[in-house]
């Protein structure tokens, strides 16, 4: 069973020392840049995302300040967890948490072109092409 926990003193590093696989390091800034971008910019949430009580990954999502949106900006599941589908259940999570908010009906998210897997499971949960490309990556929006 997939649930989201605060980072903080007791798994902080543990965090940080998840990986990806080596061929996806370029597709996914490092949890330790993503911690470092939370702190700069308040309006980002992160969460440490567990199995049970093993922790196998992070994300971290925010409303966007630029246009008052929900935004998925980091997914990452570590590389000896991959596979198992915890990547899609801790979206599938995320996307009712973020849809508690009544408010809103849009989530957006980007990922690098050549990420097929992302592509993939966004599109499997119902993630659409916008039509834009910001800094390189491809922008999919959820209509809800």
């Amino acid at each position: 069973m997939i649930q989201f926990k605060e980072i903080d003193r007791k798994n902080f590093w543990d965090v940080i020392d998840l990986k990806v696989a080596e061929e996806q390091k370029s597709f996914v800034a490092s949890n330790l840049f993503s911690l470092a971008q939370a702190k700069a910019y308040p309006e980002c949430i992160c969460l440490a995302i567990y199995a049970d009580e093993v922790l196998v990954g992070f994300t971290m999502y925010c409303i966007d300040e630029d246009d008052h949106e929900y935004w998925i900006y980091r997914l990452m599941i570590d590389e000896k967890f991959q596979g198992k589908g915890y990547g899609k259940a801790a979206m599938e999570k995320l996307i009712e948490h973020i849809k508690e908010d009544s408010e809103r009906n849009v989530i957006y998210l980007s990922f690098e072109p050549e990420n097929s897997l992302a592509r993939s499971l966004y599109e499997k949960l119902g993630f659409e092409a916008d039509g834009r490309i910001i800094d390189g990556e491809v922008v999919y929006r959820l209509v809800y």
